[in-house]
């Protein structure tokens, strides 16, 4: 056997011995009714401490990103462009308590360790955005797409996500020192093309759904996903990110291809999401972990109450009840793809060495714990009317005495 074939071969047994891996894990997470995300992530964690399958980087990367853009597009699907504006309306002083609370702990960290002022700006960044991924793949496992409190999760992701075309530029431009001008361009390509995107979703999306529409499956899975695939791929190159561009798509798709669409996408989504999560865990040095993990928990329990702060508000503000609340608090706790991206480009530029291990840690321990909340949000609920309780004074009786 040649040289050629024999890489061949090692690529597709290993593809096979991860493709078995999780379909176990996913039994196991099925059987036992926990959801499978913190066992892909745990699996991936243990094998990029060395393990019998070493897959090369490019691979993992394309998996990971295929992955999290079929999640996004379905989650897209679910809604149409004039519900996502109404979100988007409906839920911008969402979007900005979001900020407020989760961006300010990471970047009072940062400056209480003594980094420099653009490396608290970058863990600010890390602390503030959800991981749309996990957040997606939770909805589904749940069933709560449908559920009441599920549009003021997705404005608040959607609002990070937008949010990002105009933050990844900023501080990019001064990880590299490249000036007012230089920045205030690359922002106005981000946001203009993010702008775009939106009005074309809006204004156009039943024209484009009925050129896309064809009786074959066959047609119709190779046309939405290459302009699933074009349309990620054209946002990150304008730095605006791929995940917003497919759940662009998914807006745009409507009537009867996004039925359709549903039904065929969603074997490739849950496979690519399987290995999303499972590369995802891969991009993290676990030897670097353990020394941050303190401080990484400590972080993480402050960012947990303030995400299920920000989706409590977010979902009363929307007449939800408190069990929806909670539901929509916990959705929001993981963090993930675009944390490691934030953290990486501090990593890359040399601001702060411990910036990427804590980024690492940090994103592991809410990636893991984000889902477990989210499946107990009831008891959750019930602990705070407990405490509630407990730290309420109760009124004094009809007669009683006082003081």
């Amino acid at each position: 056997m040649d040289a050629a074939a024999s890489d061949v071969a090692a690529v597709l047994t290993q593809l096979g011995a991860v493709a078995v891996g999780l379909a176990v894990l996913a039994r196991l997470g099925h059987r036992t009714g926990v959801s499978p995300i913190p066992l892909y992530l745990l699996a991936g964690v243990a094998l990029s401490a060395g393990g019998p399958i070493d897959l090369s980087p490019g691979l993992v990367e394309i998996g990971g990103q295929i992955g999290i853009v079929l999640l996004l597009v379905l989650l897209g699907l679910e809604y149409t462009g004039e519900e996502l504006s109404t979100s988007l309306r409906a839920g911008f002083p969402a979007g900005i308590v979001d900020l407020v609370l989760n961006l300010t702990p990471g970047l009072v960290l940062g400056l209480l360790l003594g980094w420099d002022p653009v490396a608290a700006l970058l863990l600010g960044g890390v602390t503030w955005v959800s991981s749309s991924g996990v957040v997606a793949k939770l909805l589904q496992d749940l069933d709560r797409v449908g559920n009441r409190e599920t549009p003021a999760i997705l404005s608040i992701l959607v609002m990070e996500d937008m949010a990002m075309a105009v933050y990844l530029p900023a501080v990019a431009a001064l990880l590299v020192g490249g000036g007012v001008a230089a920045a205030v361009g690359s922002l106005a390509v981000a946001v203009g093309a993010a702008g775009v995107a939106l009005v074309v979703a809006l204004r156009f999306g039943p024209l484009i759904s009925r050129v896309i529409f064809h009786r074959s499956d066959e047609v119709l899975l190779l046309s939405t996903f290459g302009l699933l695939l074009l349309v990620a791929g054209l946002a990150e190159r304008l730095q605006v990110s791929a995940a917003v561009g497919a759940f662009l798509v998914g807006i745009t798709l409507s009537g009867q291809v996004a039925e359709r669409a549903r039904g065929l996408f969603g074997p490739l989504r849950d496979l690519f999401a399987a290995a999303f999560f499972l590369f995802f865990a891969l991009s993290i040095d676990a030897g670097e972990i353990p020394g941050d993990l303190p401080l990484a928990c400590g972080l993480a329990v402050v960012t947990m109450a303030t995400k299920i702060a920000t989706g409590w508000w977010a979902a009363r503000r929307a007449g939800v009840g408190p069990r929806g609340r909670v539901r929509a608090g916990t959705a929001l706790v993981a963090r993930g793809e675009f944390s490691i991206v934030i953290a990486g480009l501090g990593v890359t530029a040399g601001v702060q060495p411990e910036l990427g291990p804590l980024a690492a840690a940090y994103v592991l321990v809410t990636a893991l714990v984000g889902p477990l909340l989210a499946r107990g949000s009831d008891a959750l609920l019930a602990l705070i009317r407990a405490l509630r309780g407990v730290f309420t004074p109760r009124p004094a009786r009809e007669g009683a005495e006082t003081s």
